[in-house]
């Protein structure tokens, strides 16, 4: 049977940034899964309740009852992320509000998909101390994965996941590209019709840069992205202050543009 109604749940990822802005819409993965979905059965319904910088237990309180009230019979989890990156990280609370998500949502019968988690330390080299953040949450997520029979796309595991033309220019969302091979990923582990493993396939190899060159990227990252960021920690706020979620309610998915 194909899915009817598909809600998303997550963060920035899931909302869809570095793919579209603000003004001419984001598209991101989720839409992008949800029009494979379409394809296979042009009835379907999506809502998408993902909000920027949110972290997961926000997800959790904020997101999980609105989306089982839309009844679901495919829903994806994606969170986490930004919970790395805080000093107060707590890799089993993290997945603790993950699981619970999984739980709820696959007790209501609900088919339920979830992606581990990139090495950031290899996409943004002043992010190494985060590695093994990275690898205990991802170990985490597949535990309580396999408890509760949620798919799991395991991009992580794939060459192409740190490479930088899948990765926007701020490093911590994926480009157009990456949320392609992200939906294709879930797709996959869904395995929905017509879905294969294309998505795994390394990008062409790039010219080695050098040491100026790596030197002076991170320079420019760490002036463009990384100061407001921190900058926006040190004063409580959030990307995702005083937003709501793109899509609450459940719609009919449009066919992607051409374009896009």
């Amino acid at each position: 049977m194909p899915y009817a109604r598909y809600v998303a749940l997550g963060d920035s990822q899931t909302e869809g940034l570095g793919d579209g802005d603000d003004t001419t819409g984001l598209r991101g993965w989720a839409d992008r899964l949800a029009e494979h979905l379409a394809a296979v059965n042009p009835r379907l319904q999506y809502a998408n309740l993902a909000v920027r910088g949110r972290l997961a237990g926000q997800v959790r309180a904020g997101q999980l009852a609105p989306a089982l009230a839309l009844r679901p019979d495919l829903a994806t989890v994606v969170a986490g992320f930004n919970d790395l990156m805080r000093p107060t990280f707590d890799a089993a609370e993290t997945a603790g509000h993950l699981e619970a998500m999984f739980a709820a949502l696959t007790a209501t019968g609900a088919r339920v998909a979830t992606v581990t988690f990139p090495d950031i330390g290899k996409i943004a080299p002043l992010a190494r101390p985060l590695t093994p953040r990275v690898h205990d949450l991802n170990v985490r997520i597949r535990a309580a994965a396999a408890r509760h029979g949620v798919a799991v796309a395991e991009a992580a595991e794939q060459a192409f996941a740190t490479d930088v033309r899948v990765w926007s220019e701020d490093r911590l969302h994926a480009s157009p590209l990456g949320h392609e091979r992200i939906a294709a990923a879930v797709a996959h582990a869904l395995r929905l019709p017509g879905a294969d493993d294309a998505w795994t396939r390394p990008l062409p190899p790039l010219p080695v840069p050098t040491g100026w060159q790596v030197a002076n990227a991170e320079l420019r990252w760490a002036a463009g992205f990384l100061g407001p960021w921190l900058g926006r920690r040190l004063r409580g706020r959030s990307s995702g202050d005083g937003r709501t979620a793109k899509r609450p309610q459940l719609l009919p998915v449009r066919p992607a543009h051409p374009a896009r």
